[in-house]
């Protein structure tokens, strides 16, 4: 088959040459439509004079886009040690600006690899995606943006708002800190394998500063005791958290009756307030 624009061989061709057939455990499915890794790098915004930290780079599709998009310097953190000799092709192809770490993304610091203005853009593993941005959020500001593909259901319960059965823990987690912005769905027969399930590219962009005031520890512990029993109301979902639950949601200007869902980010946020504030009467 002919070389791509780039001068690299089809991705079919650098999978059937490496054997890069995808292993469930590491939760792999190739993206091989060179115009969708090229819209997923183009989503991500300017890339010039940016740093792109990519994660799980498989053969290098979206690596190429991103490359090719005008990113400065693109690293790669691949925990598939086979897949290390097709991204070697890549970075000579690009004149060294591909820097390829083998190693697993959920041990590993990337602020430390944000050197000036940094992005983040991935065709994320669906086996670690949750983990991986929960992890990222506290430092999100180290970052101008996010450009990550999630399960379709997981990206809806990103940017789900209140009184949606989606929106939970993961919503306040992740909208407390940015803003999420669902960009576009991308159809499972993309892939190789096909997975079950349509996945979505997801933009996050770091607030300033959160949405509101809240010890991120005590935000979690509330969140999670409130929408662990999301079909009681709040009064007895957080009785676990506290005995005078009731008095708790009054002072943080809450509804006892209401429930978890029909919170907004900022009044959890006041919730958790209310709680680090009577913690050392307890």
């Amino acid at each position: 088959m002919p070389a791509t624009p780039d001068g690299l061989p089809p991705l079919r061709d650098v999978i059937a040459r490496y054997e890069l057939n995808a292993l469930k455990q590491l939760g792999q499915n190739f993206l091989l439509d060179l115009n969708l890794t090229d819209r997923i790098a183009r989503s991500a915004g300017e890339l010039r004079g940016r740093t792109v930290i990519e994660i799980g780079p498989g053969p290098g599709g979206l690596t190429r886009a991103l490359l090719a998009n005008g990113a400065d310097t693109v690293i790669a953190i691949e925990r598939d040690r086979r897949c290390i000799a097709a991204l070697a092709e890549v970075s000579e192809a690009y004149s060294g600006r591909l820097t390829v770490i083998e190693a697993d993304a959920l041990e590993m610091d990337i602020t430390a690899l944000a050197k000036g203005p940094s992005k983040v853009v991935a065709n994320l593993p669906y086996n670690v995606a949750t983990p991986l941005m929960l992890s990222w959020l506290p430092d999100a500001t180290r970052f101008e943006s996010f450009t990550l593909m999630f399960q379709r259901e997981v990206a809806e319960r990103l940017a789900a708002e209140p009184g949606t059965k989606a929106y939970g823990r993961l919503a306040v987690a992740a909208q407390w800190r940015c803003t999420v912005d669902l960009l576009f769905d991308i159809s499972p027969r993309a892939f190789t394998p096909a997975p079950k399930v349509t996945s979505t590219v997801v933009e996050l962009l770091p607030r300033a500063k959160p949405l509101a005031e809240a010890d991120p520890k005590v935000l979690e512990m509330v969140t999670a005791a409130a929408f662990n029993q999301r079909r009681k109301m709040l009064r007895a979902a957080l009785r676990g958290l506290v005995p005078d639950a009731e008095a708790m949601l009054n002072e943080a200007g809450i509804e006892p009756t209401q429930r978890a869902e029909e919170l907004s980010v900022e009044q959890f946020c006041a919730l958790a307030r209310a709680y680090a504030a009577r913690k050392p009467q307890q």
